[in-house]
């Protein structure tokens, strides 16, 4: 039978590559699928979450600068607000409490408390600043490890296809076509997989970085806030 009269346009959709393709290249657009499918669901869950957390520090944000007392508006926030601002504010409130309850204190005792103060702020960026960031190494990974992983594919497929053409003594383009969609169909997996998770760690590495440093200027409005309020009496 002639090679080539069993090649049709139909034989190079998409489905029929894949079905046709041998098992490890299989195994590879398999992989990179899984892997795009993953990263796709993280850059879906990080554009709806952050979005939402800037909204909610938008909002927060208003309120602190409406003139209400700080003590309003982290009462409004609840007893267990999910945000880090509202939970920043509550904790720094609740040391400047705790030293008002305990009476007037010494200059020492004072640094002291804004140095608590300072650090319960700190840990809760870091906290808040790893929570936002989980998920990215992934995007890494699959943007770094997906071109190499559909080019092990690619060669692969052509080096089926230099054995195709051992095996039926035939350099016609009918012998070596099939192997060869398969490996450019890896590749192109691979890259599919790669781009988006590419630009999207990137996006949210920046993003994840303004969401940080927003953290970082609040705190340091806050214990300036609470300086005053100690310097006051």
């Amino acid at each position: 039978m002639d090679p080539a009269a069993a090649v049709t346009p139909e034989s190079f959709d998409l489905l029929s590559i894949f079905v046709r393709a041998d098992w490890v290249v299989k195994l590879v657009m398999i992989g990179l699928a899984i892997a795009s499918l993953w990263s796709w669901t993280i850059i879906l869950d990080k554009m709806f979450k952050f979005a939402a957390l800037n909204r909610q520090a938008d909002k927060f944000e208003d309120s602190v600068a409406s003139g209400r007392s700080l003590e309003d508006v982290a009462a409004d926030a609840g007893e267990r607000p999910a945000h880090a601002l509202p939970r920043m504010l509550q904790g720094a409130l609740k040391e400047w409490r705790d030293a008002r309850v305990k009476g007037s204190a010494s200059e020492g005792q004072t640094a002291f408390l804004i140095q608590r103060i300072d650090r319960h702020l700190d840990a809760t960026i870091a906290r808040e600043s790893a929570r936002v960031e989980a998920g990215l190494g992934v995007l890494a990974i699959v943007a770094t490890a997906s071109p190499f992983v559909g080019l092990f594919g690619t060669v692969w497929g052509i080096m089926r296809s230099f054995q195709a053409i051992a095996i039926q003594k035939n350099t016609s383009l009918a012998i070596v076509a099939p192997s060869i969609a398969e490996a450019l169909l890896a590749t192109a997996i691979g890259l599919a997989a790669a781009i988006p998770a590419y630009v999207a760690y990137n996006a949210y590495s920046t993003a994840a970085g303004k969401y940080s440093g927003r953290l970082e200027s609040f705190a340091d409005d806050l214990s300036t806030a609470i300086q005053r309020r100690l310097a006051g009496g």
